[in-house]
């Protein structure tokens, strides 16, 4: 795509503002919640009614593949590929320009702040803060617990299962280490990156809806933007359900064994994000 020397020259102009800020979080993390809550703001533009998955900039844009080329949820960040860092022939200026004009037809330019949602972007913060170098990133964080049994209808290998006679829910449900360890590889990638990250504000999923207007002011400070009242209805305890499924296999029912061997494999490092495999809330509550 070429721009046109007028569009070029906004493009140039909007890339070097600041005015960007990239939510990034595996798939049922929390990050269309705090998206929406952001875009609420009445500084700030965020993509809605676009037509495309969960408003998502990865799918309005043509310089880099989405999630969904790598296996879409709870998949993608096992393909090296997916990963994008400074290093990538796509972090030119140019591209930088071309993806602002695409998104731009999406945002209210005239809004000081403007967000641009999409899982993988926890993979790829360094490659977006090449194109963007003054860019904000949110990252969102959920227990692995919930993600993962939260993303596993969307996961590709239950249908295979199920297509070869696998109907016993506890044998499907033995994939949920698979899961975990896709939220731990994609989230220890983002901690390498991170110290390389000029603007970055971390928070938890379960921190936010149990105080949403306490994490929404420190948003917005984040983005030097004055308070907001969060007037949206956030829901409590839908964590409760996915560790309904989980609790019974760590208190020695049928599928105990499956949940020590998971338990010892991944404790360590979830404890590192301030999780456990045995606890639902997270360590510091």
């Amino acid at each position: 795509m070429s721009l046109r020397t007028d569009t070029r020259s906004t493009m140039k102009s909007l890339r070097e503002s600041g005015r960007l800020t990239f939510i990034g979080g595996l798939h049922r993390s929390g990050t269309s919640l705090v998206h929406r809550c952001l875009s609420d703001h009445p500084d700030i533009s965020g993509f809605q009614d676009t037509g495309v998955a969960e408003d998502e900039g990865q799918h309005l844009q043509s310089v880099y593949l989405p999630a969904s080329a790598y296996g879409g949820p709870g998949l993608f960040g096992l393909h090296r590929e997916a990963y994008l860092d400074e290093s990538s022939s796509l972090a030119t200026q140019d591209n930088a320009l071309r993806i602002l004009a695409e998104w731009s037809q999406y945002w209210d330019l005239d809004r000081p702040i403007l967000v641009e949602k999409s899982p993988p972007n926890l993979i790829r913060t360094r490659f977006l803060q090449a194109l963007f170098p003054r860019a904000r990133f949110v990252v969102v964080l959920r227990h692995p617990i919930a993600v993962g049994y939260a993303t596993q209808k969307w996961t590709s290998f239950l249908p295979v299962l199920r297509s070869l006679g696998v109907s016993d829910r506890p044998l499907l449900q033995r994939w949920i280490h698979t899961l975990v360890e896709h939220w731990l590889m994609c989230y220890e990638a983002f901690e390498a990156d991170r110290a390389a990250l000029e603007r970055v504000h971390v928070l938890r999923y379960e921190s936010f809806v149990a105080d949403p207007q306490g994490h929404m002011d420190q948003l917005c400070r984040f983005l030097d933007l004055s308070p907001t009242t969060v007037t949206r209805e956030i829901r409590q305890g839908v964590n409760d359900r996915y560790w309904a499924r989980w609790e019974p296999r760590i208190e020695g029912r049928r599928s105990a064994r499956y949940a020590r061997w998971l338990i010892d494999r991944f404790e360590k490092r979830t404890q590192a994000f301030g999780y456990s495999l045995l606890k639902p809330q997270p360590l510091d509550r």
